[in-house]
Parts: C-alpha cells; structure tokens; sequence
C-alpha cells in the first residue's frame, strides 16, 4: 500500500478512457514522474511493474509507482475498457506492507497550525463502490474538457473524493486493531484534555487494559498515553497564551495541569522556553 502524509493533499492532473481489443497491449513506460491509476470496467489488464504482476479484472483498480518502469506482462485476452488517471503529490509518501507510527512534526512557529496526518491507499484491489467510482471518473473527464469558471477546482473535489473511497478500502483491508485502539484513544484524550484523566479511566472507557492501550499508543504515536495527553495540553496551552490575555496560572488549569510548577516544568521541556517568555514572543 502507499503511505502518504498530508496537507498537501495528492492533486490530480490528467485523465482519459481507452479500449484495448483482444490481444492489445498497454505501453512500456518508465519512471513517468506521476501515480498512475488504472480502473477496468471491463475484460482485463495484465501488467508488471518492475518485475511486480498486476492483473486488473473488471471492477478492479491499480496504482503504478511514478518512479519504476511498467510494462504489459501479457496481452488482453478479450475486448479490456479501462480508465486511466494521473496524480501526483507534493508530500511525503512511500510503499509499506504494513501500517506504521506516525508522529506528527512539531511546528516552531504556534501560528502554524497545520495538523499533519497520514492516510493509506492500497496497491490494487476491488472497488466495493464500481459504480459511483466510475461516475466520479466520467465526471473527471467531464471537467477536463469543459470551459466552466471553477472546472479546475471542482476536478480537484472529485478526485478527492474517489481517493478517499480507496483510501477507505483499504483501512476496511487493512485496518490494524492496535492502531485502531491508539487512535480511540487518542480522540478520548484530546476530548478530556482539560480534566484528571487516569489510566484506570481510560481502560473503563476503552474496555482493555491500560497497559496494552499503552502499548498501542506507543506503536501508534510513539509515545505513551500520558505523553501524548502532555503534549496536547501543551499545545492548548500555547494558543491560549497566544490569543487571550488569561494568567499563566489559570492558562495551566485550564489546559488540565494539577499544579502551576508542573505546568512550567512541562512547558519548557516540550516548548524549550517558559510560558512567560512565550507569550511574550507572541504578543507585543
């Protein structure tokens, strides 16, 4: 599957529709520059990407690396109608066999609210929706070839809609129950941030025992429960020294922190300065 970490989000770029007829052969290429995805709506793709075998029956769609070569692997054995769609994307992203911890970076600047993330699309597999897929890449298609003020933007919608369907498939192909249990509870965390929350209550509210969540969370996050509920606070506790004009002391009981030396000691650490100073830098 691939791993891509956005914002940005993948774009999309170009698209088309073709028939093969029996004993077509799709083109060799290499290192094209762009993701290439393959959906057949009928008959069969037979194709090997750098020595890997993809076979694309109807229903079906393929995703082809921008940076290996793809060829036929062996020709169409009946009429093959197939769209084709090119994307690429300005981020991170990679091929992995598994899903793997992500952390997300920690931005200097606190105005940079960007809350990065990480979603998967599988390889190939079979589309549980066909038809609405194949409607959102006749529409592709639709606003390629239209004058319209916003085609562009709306393209952009559609595709991304189509990519969450697959990105979707592949979490219900692929979905790890260790990382489904991390994300549980990180959601309850950020919920709860601003009250005492212990590791006996969250293994009530989750129904596992405290330790495997921990154990989960550090696969998912790299971090423990309670470390993850740190640093979140911490990140509250930033915007409201940013945008209000509050004390620092209630600044700390309000993002959760038993005792205001606490909430000092924890800020420098993770921050690299105390809240005063902070502030300070933020606001004139």
């Amino acid at each position: 599957m691939f791993r891509f970490t956005s914002p940005p989000m993948p774009h999309y770029i170009t698209s088309g529709e073709d028939v093969y007829p029996n004993g077509g052969s799709h083109a060799a290429r290499s290192d094209i520059g762009v993701f290439d995805l393959l959906v057949t709506t009928r008959g069969c793709l037979f194709l090997e990407e750098d020595g890997l075998k993809l076979t694309i029956p109807a229903g079906h769609f393929a995703i082809l690396r921008p940076d290996r070569p793809h060829r036929t692997a062996k020709p169409c054995s009946e009429e093959t109608h197939f769209y084709w769609m090119h994307f690429q994307t300005l981020g991170p992203w990679n091929e992995v066999t598994e899903r793997e911890p992500y952390e997300a970076p920690v931005h200097a600047d606190p105005y940079m609210q960007i809350e990065t993330f990480v979603f998967h699309v599988p390889r190939s597999g079979e589309l549980a929706a066909k038809e609405m897929a194949y409607e959102w890449l006749e529409e592709l298609l639709r606003l390629q070839a239209a004058a319209e003020t916003g085609a562009r933007f709306k393209q952009q919608g559609t595709f991304q809609q189509l990519l969450f369907q697959l990105q979707e498939e592949g979490s219900a192909a692929a979905k790890d129950p260790q990382l489904a249990l991390a994300d549980e509870a990180a959601a309850f965390l950020r919920r709860s941030y601003r009250e005492q929350v212990s590791y006996k209550e969250l293994a009530e509210q989750l129904h596992f025992h405290a330790n495997y969540i921990a154990l989960c969370m550090k696969k998912a996050f790299g971090c423990t429960p309670l470390d993850y509920l740190t640093r979140y606070r911490i990140e509250q506790a930033k915007q409201l020294l940013i945008h209000t004009a509050d004390p620092v002391g209630s600044i700390a009981e309000a993002t959760g922190f038993l005792t205001f030396s606490y909430f000092v000691r924890c800020f420098s650490k993770h921050a690299g300065t105390r809240p005063k100073e902070f502030r300070q830098r933020y606001r004139r």
